[in-house]
């Protein structure tokens, strides 16, 4: 159904160009984390697993307190430079700096594994997320502020999320490009040398191009800063946590962590998998270097081409679905698909054949990243219209909260199974090349098919329980377009000014 909503435009297309390239730079630095962290301390570092999954789940307990804390702020406070335009340009260097000690060893001894080495990554580690997060969460509540046209917003924000998964996908095939050049190399230094120069080359890059949000866009939306709470008002926190559109969402978003699995776990597949291009298994660890790329290569462009195909054509989706409906159909496909890639790929041992499952697969890695913040948005409007109350700090920390939870369970679920097949990483990625080859192609079936299995159902199961709380979602049709058109007069009466 199409949506009635205020046809007037906002935003001029250098201004959306600017944000675009913005979420560009922002995507070349998240996907250093979020795709290859866990690779990096279990592979590299060869952390303790358990060490890993319990920095992983911590940090997001804080989290859980840091990202509301960031909206609240946002929500309180307006600066002479407005109430989101500071934050990307305040914490771009931090940020740059913190990704390159996040794969950058400054000389901690890693065999013997000493206290100060973990205690130099937990730091990092938090201190990069709490960092983010005070850059994250004001960057996408820019479109709530940069047009009152939820159709435009909508369009604004695919559009950013399109150009930011570009950057996610240059992050992406980096490391592999590298890996090609460092094949010759052992293991353990080909490792050290390819995420060193993927962290280096995306900070440099990313974070300059990350600060054009501070300074090529508009907050056209003056919202008043948020007053005390008057007797008997409900909390912010109680508004959030009793608009059940949102908790829907936010619910749909946790279970969707499945998701970041086909970009992250794709280095753990290529190295143990058992899969390989080629007529025989490698021999060499010059071979087992390229065969690692070649798969790891055909996964992250199956997740890449699905991902952008949906994005791409999401803004015509959106002019004849409802966002609900598009989120569910393609959560269900995704399922489907991932079950046929295990199936097909696990009988026939060819991963080539696997190519159109894996590529119908990733599609929803492109809706739910684009659909889902669209979503929140939606219910914020929501909330505004129910209770007069403009909470878009706090409402759009709820999606930041989700991405990250999601990504930490997607890190936890790779490094459980590690544990659960008792797959010894340290015995795995150092020694002689002989010995290395040997430990490689000795694993057993079981530990082969656990770790395909993290690009494949593992992922599909998650998408189809993203899809049940949506069915239960109704900011749609008619009611979705009484709630933007009754906005437009409230907040006149309100005090919320829009500038042209």
């Amino acid at each position: 159904m199409e949506q009635k909503t205020d046809a007037k435009k906002y935003v001029p297309k250098k201004e959306v160009q600017a944000y675009a390239i913005a979420a560009l730079g922002q995507g070349l630095v998240y996907s250093c984390m979020s795709s290859y962290i866990t690779d990096y301390y279990m592979n590299v570092l060869t952390l303790n697993a358990m060490f890993v999954i319990l920095l992983m789940l911590l940090a997001r307990v804080w989290d859980a307190i840091n990202d509301p804390m960031m909206g609240m702020i946002m929500d309180r406070h307006t600066t002479k430079k407005g109430r989101m335009k500071p934050y990307p340009v305040a914490t771009a260097l931090p940020i740059a700096i913190l990704t390159i000690l996040m794969f950058v060893n400054p000389g901690f001894d890693t065999d013997n594994k000493s206290i100060w080495l973990y205690v130099f990554v937990a730091a990092v580690y938090v201190a990069w997320g709490m960092i983010y997060t005070v850059s994250d969460v004001p960057f996408w509540s820019l479109p709530n502020v940069m047009t009152p046209n939820p159709k435009e917003r909508g369009t604004l924000i695919s559009y950013a999320k399109t150009v930011g998964g570009i950057g996610s996908a240059v992050t992406v095939a980096l490391p592999i490009i590298v890996g090609y050049f460092v094949a010759s190399m052992d293991i353990e230094t080909a490792n050290i040398v390819k995420y060193a120069v993927m962290a280096i080359s995306m900070a440099v890059i990313g974070m300059p191009l990350f600060t054009l949000s501070s300074f090529k866009t508009k907050e056209r939306i003056q919202i008043p800063n948020a007053q005390k709470k008057a007797p008997g008002e409900a909390s912010t926190l109680k508004r959030i946590f009793t608009c059940k559109p949102l908790m829907l969402v936010v619910l749909s978003g946790v279970l969707s962590f499945g998701r970041y699995m086909l970009q992250a776990a794709a280095p753990h597949v290529a190295r143990y998998s058992g899969f390989y291009l080629g007529s025989t298994a490698p021999t060499t660890v010059e071979e087992i270097n390229k065969n690692i790329s070649n798969v790891a290569l055909v996964i992250q462009i199956c997740a890449a081409v699905g991902m952008f195909g949906a994005m791409i054509f999401l803004p015509k989706l959106y002019k004849k679905f409802e966002y609900k409906h598009i989120m569910i159909v393609s959560c269900i496909g995704g399922f489907v698909a991932s079950l046929f890639t295990l199936i097909i790929g696990w009988t026939t041992k060819n991963l080539l054949i696997c190519i159109p499952f894996m590529l119908i697969s990733a599609i929803p890695l492109g809706v739910i990243n684009n659909v889902s913040f669209a979503m929140v948005c939606d219910c914020l409007d929501f909330m505004e219209w129910k209770t007069g109350f403009r909470d878009t700090g706090l409402g759009s920390a709820c999606q930041s909260f989700v991405n990250k939870i999601g990504n930490a369970f997607a890190t936890v679920m790779i490094i459980v199974m590690y544990m659960v097949v008792n797959i010894d990483v340290a015995q795995l990625n150092v020694g002689s090349g002989e010995a290395v080859v040997q430990a490689i192609n000795s694993l057993s079936s079981t530990q082969n098919f656990a770790m395909f299995s993290l690009v494949t159902i593992v992922p599909g199961i998650s998408l189809l329980l993203c899809a049940l709380p949506l069915f239960f979602y109704d900011i749609v049709g008619e009611k979705k377009n009484k709630i933007f058109s009754e906005l437009a007069v409230s907040r006149k009466d309100r005090g919320i000014a829009i500038d042209e």
